[in-house]
């Protein structure tokens, strides 16, 4: 009887696995990472970013640090004067949970000047998939999940 409600618990999970999404995670200034010299504005434009999504700031501690921060603060590069609202640890992930616009720092005297500053627009919902030969495999593998679970769900009913 447990092989059976095995096989069904894994019918159900089969069928649901393709309607899971899962969450972008970004490295801030891909290879580069967070640092000065890097042009924050030309990373980010062709990205999208929805809530759900991490940005992770690479640096070497002590070196830099990362604030969020609101537009003024953003555009002036001022520091809140608050730390607790800073992240210090050179490996720093921030997880997007609302939508909107989003702005990020560098704190350290000068570095938000010198360009060491990210402003993303973060969207709701998750990324319409775009046509490419990945997306027709994954469309393949989805279908594959199903008849899988399909399969499982019709054994199992047999069975019981």
């Amino acid at each position: 009887m447990a092989v059976h409600r095995s096989l069904l618990i894994f019918a159900v999970v089969a069928l649901m696995a393709p309607a899971f999404s899962s969450a972008m995670e970004y490295v801030v200034g891909g290879d580069d990472g967070w640092k000065l010299g890097v042009k924050y504005d030309d990373w980010a434009k062709d990205k999208q970013f929805f809530v759900g999504d991490s940005l992770v700031f690479k640096y070497k501690g002590g070196s830099h640090n990362v604030y969020k921060v609101t537009g003024d603060e953003f555009k002036s590069c001022t520091v809140p004067s608050n730390n607790s609202l800073g992240s210090f640890s050179g490996n720093d992930t921030i997880k997007l949970a609302t939508a909107g616009t989003k702005w990020y720092i560098c704190g350290v005297s000068g570095h938000c000047d010198g360009g060491m500053k990210l402003k993303i627009m973060v969207l709701d919902g998750a990324p319409a998939p775009a046509p490419s030969a990945a997306s027709t495999l994954f469309a393949k593998a989805t279908s594959f999940h199903v008849l899988l679970g399909v399969i499982f769900a019709i054994a199992a009913v047999i069975i019981l």
